[in-house]
């Protein structure tokens, strides 16, 4: 969650620099809640799942991955929507 916090900042700072368009910062936002938001469920599941389940168990770890997958691809996602956003105003912005 702290990297996925630090990322944030990070994005709105580069929103602040660059002043981007208000579409583009709802865009933003709505990355950041959705990964965010997502990393709160893949805890919330984590833990349910060591509750349910405290010794190893094979189906309990499918079940751990596959909510840890959803968080990694609304992060790849969203980093492709930054890259999207981003790097052309960057680029204007070194130029």
């Amino acid at each position: 969650m702290n990297i996925h916090l630090i990322m944030a900042t990070a994005v709105i700072v580069c929103a602040i620099i660059f002043h981007i368009s208000g579409t583009e910062w709802l865009v933003c936002l709505l990355c950041i809640a959705l990964v965010i938001s997502l990393e709160m469920l893949n805890s919330a599941i984590e833990r349910i799942v060591n509750i349910i389940s405290p010794q190893i168990n094979p189906q309990a770890g499918q079940i751990k991955d596959i909510a840890a997958g959803a968080v990694l691809v609304s992060v790849i996602i969203s980093a492709i929507i930054g890259l999207i956003i981003f790097v052309p105003k960057a680029i204007d912005y070194v130029l």
